[in-house]
């Protein structure tokens, strides 16, 4: 988006609007075709051959990392019903603090990754991931079959930390690790 305080605005009120709604996402799946209007991009050249030790939390990445810092980050893909950026690999990640949906037995939210149950806590606890190619252009590819994530989605992030005005956190990605579960 242009103003990404326009984009944390909006993903705290879908966040906090929609929450837990009987709504599913459209973006679920991970399909190995290439959605048209995408380019094939070789997403192996971003994967993170081992897992890389000490990354830092986003809460601590928020409150320390400057524009232009080699950062290290973990963190779980999710924030909102739709943490994906249409027709770019980026996306949007949070915490490892905060407990989705689905981490309270007694909750069965169909989006458990939009953190529903801690949106108070949102604003403070995310960050935008946007891979970008050699120029610093974000890629123009399917996050979910470049690097076979999904929602809620451990990953570990390497990149070039970027803020804007509002102080949110961008994190300009070369790398990345995704835990299994």
């Amino acid at each position: 988006m242009k103003n990404p305080l326009i984009c944390t605005v909006m993903t705290f009120l879908s966040a906090t609007l929609l929450g837990c709604t009987s709504e599913t996402s459209s973006t679920t799946s991970s399909d190995s075709i290439q959605q048209p209007g995408l380019a094939v991009v070789d997403g192996s050249a971003y994967l993170l051959s081992s897992e890389p030790k000490d990354p830092a939390s986003v809460i601590h990445l928020r409150e320390e990392a400057a524009t232009d810092d080699e950062v290290l980050l973990v963190g779980c893909i999710g924030g909102s019903t739709n943490p994906w950026i249409e027709g770019r690999a980026a996306f949007t990640i949070v915490d490892l603090s905060l407990k989705s949906c689905n981490d309270t037995l007694e909750d069965r939210c169909p989006t458990p990754w939009d953190y529903c149950c801690e949106t108070d806590k949102l604003p403070t606890a995310g960050a935008l991931i946007k891979f970008v190619d050699d120029a610093g252009k974000v890629l123009k590819a399917d996050p979910k079959t470049l690097f076979g994530v999904k929602e809620l989605s451990t990953v570990i992030i390497k990149g070039s930390a970027k803020r804007d005005d509002a102080d949110n956190l961008t994190v300009l990605a070369s790398g990345i690790f995704v835990k299994k579960k």
